[in-house]
């Protein structure tokens, strides 16, 4: 996996930063400096390692707090003097006690879920495991789960006019699950809603879309 990264200690005099990523909230974590025996043994153990340039010596980071940085994955970038690491940390990453070394919170955004529900239901309409509801929905077809985003979008206009704001938001996800479900029975994903929207979000969009529609090039 070393020489798979290519990476160019020489151009860098022996060291190359390494940004830590969290793998799961995309946070950035830290900055460090890693030179070719702090890399092997970033590998060899699975702790993120680093060289220090004020001991001069190899530091796992967690040693000595216990808030270690458990790698998932590296990445060398475009020139291969800089390497993205993605790890899992064990409690706060700064050693000022804060998440990040910017003093951020390492929280994931709820949004960053939906991704994750749409992989999980392709995974099911691939897969198709006994007792899933959602394959149930995949086995009764389009039509079905169409239905079924007709009757929750009721639920939830419903709610949203004489209901709770708890019934609200109960009702609107199931109606979000079974869109999901029906764009993956499509063959789309919810990516591609938002995409739609970013065009949308264009102050030009509507100007752009008549002028689109009269050329006849409106996709």
């Amino acid at each position: 996996m070393t020489a798979d990264l290519n990476l160019d200690f020489e151009k860098t005099g022996g060291l190359v930063p390494a940004i830590v990523q969290d793998s799961q909230t995309r946070k950035v974590l830290m900055l460090g400096y890693m030179n070719q025996e702090a890399l092997q043994k970033t590998l060899d153990t699975g702790l993120v390692t680093f060289w220090s340039r004020t001991r001069k010596c190899l530091w796992t980071k967690g040693e000595t707090s216990g808030n270690t940085l458990q790698l998932v994955s590296l990445k060398a970038d475009c020139d291969n003097d800089t390497l993205l690491v993605q790890a899992c940390p064990k409690g706060p990453t700064c050693h000022k006690g804060t998440d990040t070394c910017w003093g951020e919170q390492n929280e994931a955004s709820p949004m960053l879920f939906l991704t994750e529900l749409q992989d999980f239901i392709d995974r099911r309409r691939q897969e198709m495991p006994q007792g899933s509801y959602t394959t149930k929905l995949f086995q009764e077809g389009v039509k079905r789960i169409a239905q079924k985003v007709g009757e929750e979008a009721l639920e939830t206009v419903i709610e949203a006019v004489d209901g709770t704001n708890e019934q609200l938001c109960y009702e609107a996800a199931d109606m979000l699950y079974h869109l999901t479900v029906l764009l993956s029975a499509k063959g789309m994903r919810i990516e591609q809603l938002a995409e739609e929207l970013h065009r949308r979000h264009d102050p030009e969009w509507d100007k752009k879309r008549r002028e689109a529609k009269a050329n006849g090039t409106m996709k």
